[in-house]
């Protein structure tokens, strides 16, 4: 990196302590005003390819610098929760950034989530305005969401019967995307200068929730502290720098891109359903604009690592691609390490909305060292904790703990739950005091908390963290020897390893009064049919045998008997790769009746 640019992060870094996180898009709009900080897919050309639109970081910083003046004009000012259902786009951005610069806090819901849980995330959070496209107000008007709070409407394109304003009209008079240039650029940034509001580093900055991938989903409450400390994280841990090319496929995680100084591209798919994006469009992005970073769901990289597998592809400019959201099997990271030029990796942080990241670990050391052990049933490394974060391991209690106690560690190598302390871990979810005394422990000796991250796992030698599973998908069964407890990701490791077998699912079903280890299969023939064929389907009676012997092999596994196939899990609307075990759980209960 070059000096100037090493200044211009430094000040980001310095200026944004603290402060109010939007203030990290005004100084990389400084440091490089005419390069595109936003590009996204938006329709095709006259010749049938993707077409793209794009905004200036100057342009970028301008736009949110006018809807947050336009915005605090309308009522939509310091602290005022405010519900975003706006799919990625340049508005998207924009709206973003405008709601930080003006104080106001987004309430951020995955719309996938379903009606039930959308209409509860709303009625929960209480939102004073919503912003939303078309779509979105008829909903809210027709089902009612939020009618007893919200006093506030944008519509972003066409107002139809709601009433309120429209983003266009917010607009009005400021320079629409992607005309002007270099001046003109200057000179409307000089004309719609806007002063972020200065912000205590704990006053709440946005309200993201949970996928509910083991409950109703959950609003964790992020402060502008919180946001800073992940932006430095994330620019440690992997060694981004401003001037960048990010191919942003999750929208949350693209909003880090110009944050950092890199040009988010948003490639052509549904964000909704990343295990369903067309390895194409994402490849020709990745080509196109020379794309250096690339966040992907596990589900995502496994499909293009397919595709790109089978035509030998290789993507030359990519320095890094990061997934999460579930682990990433060794041979996924395989399949797409593959394409990566010498030298780069693919890295899975390990978090959660609540704490992220906790850790993380590259596909060089996974494949090298950590797999063998991940197939015999140690768990998945995640990694070494970040910088400034201590993680310990403690009892498992289903039961909330009052006050930290060091007497609550357990030694390495022992699997207990994993608890973390950080400045960028959340305090608190928003009005559930019963969810956050179950999730925080109060630390008031050494001051501060620790959240449980209702995962289970250890530490190694090596003081690496070893993920297990949650804490709710432990199966515990009782013998004549006593109480067994098996926990997911163990057990389900043995069984990954067979080649017709894509990934497994351990659940309990009680049978004759008795909670019994079922193993849920789902083969490699269920994935991408339409790309490989349905021909050639492995007998399931064979492979359950094989199955059955590859667990007599291992103590932790060799009393798991029953083995069900099923032919595509039900997996979370956020990454497609979360396992909703409770969902099968209740499937294999039918299947065993």
């Amino acid at each position: 990196m070059s000096s100037s640019a090493d200044a211009a992060v430094a000040a980001a870094s310095s200026a944004a302590d603290g402060g109010n996180i939007a203030r990290h898009l005004a100084h990389m709009a400084a440091l490089q005003p005419d390069r595109a900080a936003v590009i996204c897919a938006k329709g095709r050309d006259a010749q049938g390819a993707v077409a793209y639109e794009q905004m200036t970081f100057a342009e970028l910083e301008a736009a949110s610098n006018h809807l947050a003046r336009a915005l605090q004009a309308i009522g939509i000012g310091r602290g005022v929760r405010t519900a975003l259902m706006v799919p990625p786009s340049l508005d998207f951005f924009s709206l973003t950034f405008a709601i930080f610069k003006a104080g106001a806090v987004p309430v951020l819901i995955d719309p996938g989530i379903g009606l039930p849980n959308l209409r509860g995330c709303l009625e929960h959070a209480r939102p004073e305005a919503f912003i939303g496209i078309p779509k979105a107000h008829a909903a809210r008007a027709v089902l009612g969401w939020a009618r007893a709070t919200v006093r506030i409407t944008v519509t972003v394109g066409s107002r139809w019967f709601w009433g309120g304003h429209t983003m266009a009209q917010l607009m009005e008079g400021a320079m629409r995307s992607g005309q002007g240039g270099g001046a003109a650029h200057a000179a409307h940034a000089a004309h719609a200068a806007f002063a972020p509001v200065d912000l205590a580093a704990d006053e709440p900055a946005a309200i993201l929730f949970t996928s509910g991938s083991t409950g109703a989903p959950k609003g964790a409450v992020y402060t502008h502290g919180i946001f800073n400390a992940q932006v430095e994280h994330i620019r440690a841990l992997y060694g981004i720098e401003p001037g960048e090319m990010d191919l942003a496929t999750f929208p949350l995680f693209a909003l880090f891109g110009p944050a950092l100084g890199m040009t988010a591209v948003i490639p052509e798919m549904d964000a909704s359903r990343p295990a369903s994006a067309g390895p194409v469009n994402i490849i020709s992005a990745i080509e196109k604009f020379g794309i250096t970073n690339m966040f992907g769901s596990p589900a995502l990289i496994n499909r293009v690592g397919r595709y790109g597998e089978e035509r030998k592809i290789r993507l030359p400019t990519l320095r890094r691609a990061i997934s999460a959201g579930a682990p990433v099997p060794a041979k996924v990271l395989a399949r797409f390490a593959a394409m990566l030029p010498s030298g780069a990796q693919v890295f899975t942080p390990y978090g959660a909305t609540e704490c992220l990241p906790v850790a993380s670990i590259g596909s060089d050391e996974i494949l090298r060292e950590t797999r063998q052990h991940t197939d015999a049933g140690a768990g998945v490394c995640v990694g070494r904790p970040v910088a400034g974060l201590t993680a310990k391991v403690i009892r498992i209690s289903d039961q909330p703990i009052d006050t930290w106690s060091d007497a609550l560690e357990l030694p390495a190598g022992e699997i207990g739950e994993i608890a973390v302390k950080a400045a960028h871990a959340t305090r608190a979810y928003f009005d559930l005091p019963a969810a956050t005394a179950l999730a925080k422990i109060p630390d008031p000796v050494n001051g501060g908390f620790f959240h449980r991250m209702g995962d289970v796992g250890y530490v190694d030698a090596q003081g690496r963290l070893w993920f297990c599973g949650r804490r709710a998908h432990r199966v515990e069964t009782v013998t004549a020897q006593g109480t067994v407890t098996r926990f997911s990701i163990p057990c389900e490791g043995v069984f990954n390893v067979h080649p017709k077998v894509y990934r497994t699912a351990l659940v309990g079903v009680m049978r004759n009064g008795a909670m019994e280890p079922v193993l849920c299969v789902e083969l490699e023939t269920a994935v991408d049919v339409a790309a490989h064929g349905s021909a050639g389907k492995p007998s399931q009676d064979a492979i359950r045998e094989q199955l059955r012997a590859l667990g007599a092999a291992h103590a932790h596994t060799r009393d798991i008997q029953i083995f069900l196939f099923h032919p595509s899990f039900p997996v979370d609307v956020r990454h497609n790769a979360k396992i909703f075990r409770e969902k099968l759980a209740v499937w294999a209960a039918q299947q065993l009746r």
